[in-house]
């Protein structure tokens, strides 16, 4: 195949901001919440405002409840005679009914899904109220964190009666070279006036100084209260193409005239950019074969909820691609509208999940099938048969013209609530938490075939949902490959599910590639969850027919944490909950970047994975082969140099150099290769002396060196931000970071005191964290205990208040320096 790309309708006529000036209340809470009504602005996530809760709340939703919510706003707006209105919600989680003056506009249940309405035979004489209610009542519904409440963006959206409908623009690029580039543009065109319609539809391309490269016009007559699809077919010469590593863009912009006079505009965004897979060589970016670097996210950004600021993404996407990543899987349903924008602007791949659950429930707090049934845990199965069809194809409509999406994923584990699937594999009793990741089947295909053919046969039949599934997604768009995540791939290679789907994602089978290429030598695979391991990777530098991975996870993610408590959530990451550097993100940086990357961790031997070997000196494994079988979580290890005198302790260092040099006290304990260590990590035994470690390495001819310093008593919080101009948008935000630090700017990280903060000037502080899994504080605050000497203190902008903005921190005896931000 070879594909094109393009973004969502930036304009849809007139299109309008409908996220400020909303009252919100609580109908029913399961916590202690607003039952007044408060002003609010979207996108708002009402879980996020409270507090953790051991008793009521759930692990699997990282211990926040829900309720039922209830939103009002008031505005102006008038009939039009010629002009329709409708309204655009990205997503409301979930269950929600919306009504216009008193008139019921519609309900929806999935809470990743766009949808929208027509409001125009429902306007008033120019005083309107949209009231929508949300029922979240069933809070554990999910197996990670949900949030609560409209907590996406909202549009309002004019439309001439001769228009393009939303979503009503698709572009493709069928064939592209260095020389040109195809472009095909289909319009659909909606005549909702009583007479017949003449007129004239021009596309026109412009490029990213939007400067015109390409122009089609088009003469049409419509009868009254039709619709018709059309083709315009263009060419871009000299295409700037669309790249991970240079994210260009074009626009379309699609213009409805009449007699000279425009009365439609539609502007989509789109890159040109050609995809494939090779069964034999793996995945291919405009000609140039890449291995993919992929993390999975969920969609909360830590302790704004799931109602995420853009520049909260954009922070951790910077850290992301800064690690090596160019890839991204939206874990496990459709993403955001401005989530995928990100992506298309910052040039990450993204694999766009439809569901987690199908015909049959997953159980929210064990993962695997349902084995308890409940109000609080009825999800997205209870509506699936009804809704699927058109919750995918709305998420296809307004997602199949990003340039950023390249594989459609149709599910995601979904083999575990199908027990002629699970109980075919001929595995014993497996469980979620990796029993069963380092063996091939106990049994070859053909047992496994002959098992699951002669099973009893189950009310929902796993392959013929996947085809169906995938035949909707084709019915949309052509251009991209269907993939799902396996989690029991020996067996759906075999049902009917691995058919359906272009390429099958195996989900912690690394064990499996070659078994899977052997025995389906034309299916595309892939590792499409994979653990945050030097092995994962190793693996998929072995062999070319693995184009590349997802990691499990690029961040840490809220909820997955069944009676963990006070663990609020899967630290699973490469970044914390506050989107601080991990040292698993070290490791992956050191794989995936061609620039030298040094890092040092310490820990003391008895913590260790590693010992010494009391005949060579040197730190071995305390288990032998340990690191061939590592899960989720990072081994523990620490950013510091700080223990007692003496103290035996392994320094670990994460390198992509072929040789480093590791000093104390500029003292050499010696130079090590790379090469020498399986495990992809350097390794010292070191008796601790305070001072300085010191490590200097080679990369392709650059030298690289890093320190870590045992710091002096506390002396000071160090303030720093990632901005110091805001635009008084209601939007943008500052990240502040607090760091203890000693008289010479050392940063310490075994100091924990509370700190608080005090914000002068019009900002609106979205609230505090320390990144820890363990920190179940509260997010809407302004202060909080430290972890590792630091937090993270977001505040956000007001709508048109222009302000000098003041913010300083202080514990019991610490004092930090003044941040100042200027909002205009």
């Amino acid at each position: 195949m070879a594909l094109y790309g393009c973004t969502a309708s930036k304009t849809d006529g007139t299109s309008s901001d409908f996220n400020f000036d909303w009252r919100f209340k609580l109908e029913r809470a399961e916590q202690a919440g607003v039952n007044n009504w408060e002003e609010i602005n979207l996108p708002h996530d009402w879980s996020a405002t409270f507090s953790f809760d051991s008793i009521k709340g759930e692990g699997a939703t990282g211990y926040k409840v829900g309720g039922i919510g209830l939103y009002e706003k008031d505005f102006s707006l008038g009939k039009e005679s010629n002009t329709l209105h409708y309204i655009l919600f990205d997503g409301i989680y979930n269950n929600s009914e919306v009504w216009l003056n008193d008139q019921k506009l519609g309900e929806h249940p999935y809470g990743y899904s766009p949808f929208y309405y027509d409001i125009t035979p429902y306007i008033g004489d120019n005083k309107n109220t949209v009231k929508v209610k949300v029922d979240h009542s069933r809070y554990a519904d999910s197996r990670w964190y949900t949030g609560s409440g409209i907590y996406r963006n909202v549009k309002l959206i004019a439309k001439n009666k001769l228009h393009v409908p939303i979503w009503g623009t698709y572009i493709t690029t069928p064939a592209v070279t260095k020389e040109k580039s195809e472009v095909n543009v289909e319009v659909k065109v909606k005549n909702a006036f009583d007479t017949t319609q003449d007129f004239e539809v021009v596309a026109e391309i412009l490029d990213a100084t939007n400067k015109k490269v390409a122009e089609e016009t088009t003469k049409l007559s419509l009868n009254a209260g039709k619709e018709k699809e059309l083709a315009l077919r263009t060419t871009i010469a000299n295409p700037a193409l669309w790249d991970v590593n240079s994210p260009n863009l074009y626009h379309a912009k699609i213009t409805i005239r009449q007699n000279g006079r425009s009365v439609d505009e539609t502007i989509t965004t789109f890159g040109v950019r050609t995809i494939k897979f090779d069964v034999n060589t793996g995945f291919y970016l405009n000609g140039k074969n890449m291995k993919i670097k992929g993390v999975c996210l969920h969609h909360d950004g830590g302790l704004v909820g799931a109602a995420v600021p853009k520049d909260v993404w954009r922070r951790r996407f910077v850290k992301l691609k800064e690690a090596g990543v160019n890839a991204i899987r939206i874990s496990h349903n459709p993403g955001s509208a401005e989530f995928i924008d990100l992506c298309d602007e910052m040039g990450f791949l993204v694999q766009d999940e439809f569901f987690d659950e199908w015909d049959n429930p997953k159980d929210k707090r064990l993962n695997m099938k349902e084995k308890s049934v409940d109000y609080i845990t009825r999800g997205y199965g209870e509506h699936f048969q009804d809704w699927a069809e058109r919750d995918l194809k709305n998420t296809m409509l307004r997602d199949r013209n990003h340039a950023s999406i390249f594989q459609w994923s149709i599910g995601n584990e979904i083999e575990w609530t199908y027990q002629r699937s699970v109980d075919a594999t001929g595995f014993f009793n497996m469980n979620w938490d990796g029993n069963y990741f380092w063996s091939i089947p106990p049994i070859g295909p053909e047992e496994i075939k002959r098992r699951y053919e002669t099973s009893p046969k189950e009310k929902y039949n796993i392959g013929e949902t996947a085809h169906k599934l995938a035949k909707w997604t084709r019915e949309m768009d052509t251009t991209r490959y269907v993939i799902a995540n396996s989690i029991l791939p020996s067996v759906s290679h075999i049902n009917g599910f691995g058919d359906a789907v272009d390429i099958l994602g195996y989900s912690y089978r690394r064990v499996m590639y070659d078994y899977g290429h052997k025995n389906y030598p034309n299916k595309i695979i892939m590792g499409t969850e994979n653990l945050v391991q030097w092995h994962e990777w190793k693996a998929i530098l072995d062999r070319p027919f693995v184009s590349g991975t997802f990691l499990w996870t690029g961040i840490d993610y809220l909820g997955e944490s069944n009676k963990r408590w006070p663990k609020k959530g899967t630290d699973s990451g490469m970044l914390d909950f506050a989107g601080f550097e991990k040292p698993s993100y070290h490791m992956m940086k050191s794989l995936w970047n061609d620039a030298p990357e040094l890092y040092i961790a310490t820990q003391t031997e008895e913590k260790s994975n590693y010992k010494v070997d009391e005949k060579t000196g040197q730190p071995v494994e305390k288990k032998k082969g340990a690191w061939e079988t590592a899960l989720w979580v990072w081994q523990d290890v620490n950013e510091h140099w700080e223990y007692a005198n003496g103290t035996r302790t392994i320094v670990e260092i994460y390198s992509n150099c072929d040789e480093v040099e590791l000093f104390l006290n500029e003292v050499s304990l010696g130079k090590k290769k790379l090469a020498d260590f399986e495990d992809h990590i350097y390794k010292w035994s070191v008796p601790y002396q305070k001072g300085t470690l010191y490590a200097k390495g080679t990369h392709k001819g650059k030298t690289v060196q890093t320190k870590l310093i045992t710091p002096s008593k506390p002396h000071a919080i160090k303030l720093t931000t990632d901005r110091t101009l805001i635009n008084a948008d209601g939007y943008q935000v500052a990240h502040i970071v607090a760091q203890v630090v000693d008289a010479d700017g050392n940063p310490i990280k075994t100091f924990n005191p509370e700190i608080s903060f005090t914000v002068e000037g019009k900002a609106k502080v979205l609230g505090i964290d320390n990144g820890a899994v363990g920190n179940v504080q509260d997010f809407q605050s302004n202060k909080i205990v430290l972890s590792q000497g630091r937090c993270l203190f977001i505040i956000q902008s007001k709508k048109d208040q222009s302000s000098n903005i003041s913010i300083k921190a202080k514990t019991s005896n610490l004092e930090s320096n003044t941040i100042k931000i200027t909002q205009k």
